[in-house]
């Protein structure tokens, strides 16, 4: 019967088996999380990273580049609050400060910026006429309800808005309307990353 291993023990046979990391390897797995750490950091306004870049020698900088660039592109969101719409603004900059080929770049950001302003204005109704009909729903519903347990007409107006089953539902329909949106700005966000 043959000897059982550990975890441990197979991870390190695998890493017995790739060899040695090439120089680029090692530069990846050290200069990307730079990138990323300057990157959470730029995102809160605690550094100047177009600076903070410029320390790097050039080949170090690809890598720091790459870190930054994903960590700006994932926090690239809907524009839900005041918060997310400064956020991307930021991101925004800082990728195309990042980029050659900023005229590519701009042009992806149209299309995004077209998704960020549809999202907000026939999105935002499209949203309030959604909940206003789950709400009139749930209401019929509840009214039924009660009215068959009890036998009598429901008289009582119930605050559906305040009940966890409809809090529920409407999280789960705010994901289903936002995800068609979020579909088209993952997208864009592949789009920028095949750029140079």
């Amino acid at each position: 019967m043959g000897e059982i291993k550990s975890a441990f023990e197979k991870a390190m046979e695998k890493v017995a088996k790739i060899g040695e990391a090439s120089e680029e390897e090692l530069m990846k797995w050290k200069y990307t999380p730079e990138g990323q750490r300057l990157a959470v950091e730029y995102l809160k306004e605690e550094c100047n990273l177009t600076a903070e870049l410029g320390k790097y020698k050039e080949e170090e900088k690809r890598f720091v580049a790459q870190g930054a660039e994903e960590v700006l592109l994932r926090s690239i969101s809907l524009p839900k609050n005041e918060f997310a719409k400064k956020n991307n603004r930021r991101a925004m900059e800082a990728i195309k400060a990042l980029k050659r080929d900023k005229a590519s770049v701009e042009n992806v950001y149209s299309k995004m910026r077209r998704i960020f302003s549809h999202y907000e204005q026939e999105g935002e109704q499209q949203r309030r006429q959604t909940y206003e009909m789950l709400k009139q729903d749930f209401q019929s519903k509840v009214q039924q309800a009660i009215q068959q347990q009890t036998g009598v007409p429901a008289g009582v107006k119930i605050d559906v808005e305040r009940q966890p089953q409809f809090q529920e539902e409407w999280r789960r329909i705010l994901a289903q309307l936002d995800s068609q949106y979020q579909k088209l700005l993952e997208e864009y966000k592949q789009e920028i990353l095949g750029i140079r």
